[in-house]
């Protein structure tokens, strides 16, 4: 390809709506443009390197015995209602009507559409196990996209599905498909960690991320892991907690005042004391109606793990108005710091649910709000003074120094980016949509199913975040747009041009994907776009050719060196015969 004719623009400054590099970097080095909030144009550069991932992918999980097809993007609603999920999905699926009124949806995740599929087509267990994939366009009408390509509404994934008789078949593959992906990643320029994690909206009782651990403001998520090998999502880490005093200094009960504290800290220093013996009430809205949780002061609530132990799809701490409209409904005057569950019980006709992280059971004297401005209870104890909710549950949000679950060290944290997915779903979709298959005695049974996915788009975006500088992108070889770029440095010059033309035609020769700068233009300004798109190698003609030599460029390290024409070449050729 020449510069001349590649379809880029480059800009010379980051645009303004970008928070994180690979957004920068992709829109200033002509790779996307965006056409709306959450979606964008997949420009020639980007549409390369997304072909080369999912290349990777379609050869490892082809390699892993799996089967390719290719299903609808626009889903009919009765699926969904079978498996139970159109009205529990949330504001995420996009729902529209076709010009005959039905009721359909974008397709965010296909595990209802392949597991019709089978219902249809797998009848007998002689035709277990299988594994089902396709790479397709998604689309999750995200409240809030960000991140660019990390996290917008349509984008590009690879979902794989296996069909099982039993459980033991089910971890067999979920291991294959785990090798797969440790594979398919290694070839994409990226060290992922796998975690366990929440299963969210696909379900299954076993899920685990593969995350690109990185230090960069696109981590998505906090991973706490441990030397061990223990590792976990924020949203699905546990730990044990070191000892600490749990148990408050008063020795009877007394409503006290406790002016001017409407913080942890606030309280803490009124009254001289550790925030472990203090019982925090937060108010969070789940669907529309209130929950009150408490926990520990000195802890903080996990809220997909509240989301979850509450059976709820949407989630959002509560604001001063509705706290007070709670407060007032049940005749009370509270406002933040000052809450607590007793002579709280409802809200708009129905009961306030409540429930209580493990942390505050075993709490003995502690401080609580009472619902009445500046005053707290202190020396409160269960069932005496305050009643313990029924609903108890891990939603307390781990901390790094925490006590890792399995080894006991403390935990440490990093974080990561989701570029790939397995759940071990089981029977969740198979049997509220009647999936069986015939068993050895002619008996009907359940498909045990797994689901297993890679943001194929997400993986090209968190390339960029785990290899850049601050002159701009250093792709991966496997997953770069072009192998090399050969740029002569002055175009009039008829030596320099006619030895990168050889150049150029040798490394196309010999399989190279390479791109020979023939703009006429400043020679910096072809060095700042070899940079900025991050061609791998960079073959510079310059004056140094009435010497027999030219420059040669490492992206990845920054190393630089004048070599042979012919040595430059054969380089980048071996580099590149070593991916296939």
């Amino acid at each position: 390809m020449r510069m001349s004719k590649l379809f880029v623009q480059t800009l010379r400054e980051f645009p303004s709506d970008a928070e994180v590099i690979s957004h920068k970097l992709l829109v200033r080095a002509g790779f996307i443009r965006k056409l709306s909030m959450g979606i964008y144009n997949y420009l020639p550069l980007m549409w390369r390197v997304l072909k080369k991932v999912e290349n990777i992918v379609r050869q490892e999980m082809d390699r892993a015995g799996a089967q390719e097809l290719l299903m609808p993007f626009v889903q009919p609603k009765e699926l969904w209602e079978e498996s139970g999920r159109w009205g529990a999905y949330g504001g995420e699926l996009m729902r529209l009507q076709d010009r005959h009124g039905r009721d359909m949806c974008l397709g965010p995740t296909h595990e209802e559409i392949i597991t019709a599929i089978a219902r249809d087509g797998l009848k007998s267990y002689k035709q277990l196990p299988v594994n089902l994939y396709q790479i397709q366009s998604k689309f999750r009408d995200e409240r809030r996209p960000r991140f660019g390509l990390l996290r917008g509404r349509e984008f590009i994934m690879k979902d794989a599905y296996s069909f099982d008789t039993t459980q033991e078949g089910l971890e067999k593959e979920y291991k294959n498909m785990w090798d797969a992906y440790t594979r398919i990643f290694k070839r994409c320029g990226l060290e992922t960690k796998a975690v366990q994690s929440d299963s969210g909206a696909i379900g299954g009782s076993v899920s685990h991320e593969f995350m690109v651990i990185t230090d960069t403001d696109a981590g998505e998520n906090d991973v706490f892991y441990c030397d061990c090998g223990y590792a976990a999502n924020s949203n699905h880490a546990v730990s044990n907690l070191p000892e600490v005093n749990i148990t408050g200094k008063w020795s009877k009960p007394e409503i006290i005042d406790t002016p001017n504290t409407h913080t942890i800290e606030e309280l803490c220093d009124f009254l001289k004391i550790e925030p472990t013996i203090i019982v925090k009430s937060l108010v969070y809205i789940i669907d529309k109606d209130p929950v009150i949780a408490l926990i520990r002061a000195d802890k903080n609530v996990e809220e997909t793990k509240l989301l979850n132990a509450i059976g709820g799809q949407e989630i959002r701490i509560a604001v001063a108005a509705e706290i007070e409209d709670i407060m007032g409904v049940n005749g009370f005057n509270a406002d933040k710091g000052f809450i607590g569950p007793k002579g709280i019980k409802e809200y708009n006709g129905k009961p306030i649910k409540f429930i209580a992280d493990k942390t505050v059971v075993d709490l003995k004297n502690f401080v609580i709000g009472v619902n009445i401005k500046d005053k707290h209870l202190v020396g409160g104890n269960w069932g005496v003074d305050v009643d313990l909710p029924a609903q108890i549950a891990d939603i307390r949000l781990v901390d790094a120094g925490d006590l890792c679950p399995e080894c006991g060290k403390p935990l440490k944290v990093t974080r990561g980016i989701e570029v790939g997915n397995i759940f071990q779903l089981g029977t969740k979709y198979s049997k509220p949509m009647n999936a069986v298959y015939l068993d050895q005695n002619g008996k009907a049974q359940p498909y045990i199913m797994g689901c297993y996915g890679i943001g194929i788009s997400r993986t090209a975006a968190a390339a960029v975040e785990a290899h850049h500088d601050e002159h701009g992108i250093k792709w991966p070889l496997a997953i770069a747009p072009y192998h090399a770029i050969v740029i002569p440095v002055n175009t009039k010059d008829e030596l320099q041009m006619k030895v990168a033309e050889d150049i150029y035609k040798t490394l196309n020769k010999h399989g190279v994907e390479a791109v020979i700068d023939d703009r006429d233009e400043r020679a910096g300004v072809k060095f700042k776009d070899a940079d900025l798109i991050g061609f791998p190698y960079i073959i510079t003609v310059g004056k140094t050719i009435t010497e027999g030599l030219v420059e040669f460029k490492v992206r990845e390290t920054g190393e630089t060196s004048n070599v042979l024409p012919e040595e430059a070449a054969e380089v980048v050729v071996t580099a590149v015969t070593n991916l296939k």
